[in-house]
């Protein structure tokens, strides 16, 4: 067994170095092209889902329960059929939800720019303000901070920890500054730290009193119903119910989607808020569109039908995936085990495993695999404006590929850890 790195003298490490520089060089010499940049679901995972699109045309896809044509106009808010289904997929009432298209990243968008233009429930547009501020716990979701980003939107870093974000610092930052809008996050099986955000978080959360108004919880749901292990499937509270018990109602908007349930680019996402909330939603949105894909969201209810048929559904998927987050961490711990230079999550659920290398290592390690044909996210993705003050911080999206493929991503990718580590303790 190899010791660990710090106990190495000099000449170990370079005769260590020397010995992984040669095999990195054999490794590069396969010719590997392995793309790992996105959480992607796989083709065996697309094909669980082919059966709805044999829905298409006929009479069960065409009329909802409540006689509503959905080959036509009509319906803005959605369906009736897909807001039980997308209530039922993240615990809340039906007449809390709005059903829109694939994306609920668009729905987030769109959400951020109506406070940009018209301001939230009469709160002054965030474009006529100095400056607008937002939470970000990190390591957290990169198109998250892009959106931000764009917006303009200054970006706070909250360090993440394994029951959700910093709440001391999230309620000191929020209270003190009126230009703090909002905080943006991933709850459950968080991108990438898989970290489920515990009861005290939530209610924490709920129980914010900031200086703003308009603050504003962006709860990305997103992997909701993604477990791995159907014997340990962690729960969180319900935000929107814990909001309206701490006496903010209109704090939250809840958003998720079935992009990972069934097809990322044809599935359906889905807004939960309070009653105000909801229905100023739907104003701004009647002015955008005129309704969404409802043949879509008829095709989803009718295929999905209810949360005991969606959970059978998301065991499939996990029974596709659970072999392979198991093989990273197999390889990982046989090749990185107690040589203190990474350390990696065991997510329950969701789409990623997030590593830490030795400080100001993660760029080295990302631009050495690409080299030798493995492509990871980039180093600092996981941080606003893509500044990763430790250079750390690696996100792993291990669903794509297959198995013989990871396995292959997976040994090179310890190699390389191992080599840039060994340059590292030489320097």
């Amino acid at each position: 067994m190899m010791k660990a790195f710090k106990a190495m003298s000099r000449e170990e490490l370079l005769s260590l170095r020397d010995s992984l520089q040669a095999e990195y060089e054999k490794t590069k010499a396969f010719g590997l092209s392995l793309n790992m940049s996105r959480g992607k679901p796989a083709p065996d995972q697309l094909e669980l889902s082919m059966p709805m699109l044999q829905m298409a045309g006929t009479p069960d896809c065409v009329t909802a329960d409540d006689g509503t044509d959905c080959r036509n106009y009509g319906k803005v808010d959605g369906i009736a059929e897909a807001k039980r289904l997308m209530a039922g997929m993240i615990g809340v009432k039906p007449e809390q939800c709005i059903v829109g298209g694939n994306a609920s990243l668009n729905l987030m968008y769109d959400q951020l720019m109506r406070a940009e233009m018209f301001g939230l429930l009469g709160s002054t547009p965030w474009k006529d303000l100095p400056e607008v501020k937002f939470l970000c716990p990190v390591p957290g979701y990169d198109r998250h901070f892009r959106i931000l980003e764009k917006l303009g939107i200054r970006m706070i870093n909250v360090p993440m920890g394994e029951d959700g974000p910093d709440m001391d610092m999230v309620e000191k930052l929020a209270a003190e500054d009126a230009a703090v809008k909002g905080i943006i996050c991933v709850p459950k099986f968080s991108n990438p730290t898989g970290a489920v955000y515990s009861d005290e978080t939530v209610r924490r959360m709920a129980n914010l009193h900031p200086a703003a108004p308009d603050f504003r919880i962006f709860w990305d749901n997103a992997y909701v119903v993604h477990y791995l292990y159907p014997e340990n499937q962690p729960q969180i509270l319900n935000i929107l119910e814990e909001c309206e018990k701490a006496g903010n109602p209109d704090m939250v908007y809840e958003f998720a989607s079935t992009s990972k349930v069934t097809f990322p680019g044809a599935g359906i996402s889905v807004f939960a808020s309070s009653a105000a909330n909801v229905e100023e939603f739907k104003t701004r949105m009647g002015v955008q569109t005129i309704g969404y894909d409802k043949l879509n969201m008829l095709r989803h209810a009718r295929f999905l039908k209810d949360e005991k048929t969606l959970a059978a559904h998301m065991m499939k998927h996990a029974a596709l995936i659970r072999p392979k987050f198991e093989a990273v961490d197999e390889i990982f711990t046989r090749e990185l085990g107690g040589l203190g230079i990474g350390e990696w999550t065991r997510p329950l659920g969701g789409y990623f495993i997030s590593f830490t290398a030795p400080t100001g290592c993660a760029k080295k390690i990302v631009a050495l695999c690409k080299e030798a044909g493995v492509t990871l996210t980039g180093a600092g993705a996981a941080f606003p404006y893509g500044e990763d003050p430790d250079d750390s911080n690696i996100r792993i999206a291990p669903t794509y590929p297959s198995l013989p493929e990871l396995k292959q991503a997976a040994e090179l990718f310890t190699l390389v850890v191992k080599l840039v580590s060994a340059e590292k303790a030489l320097a």
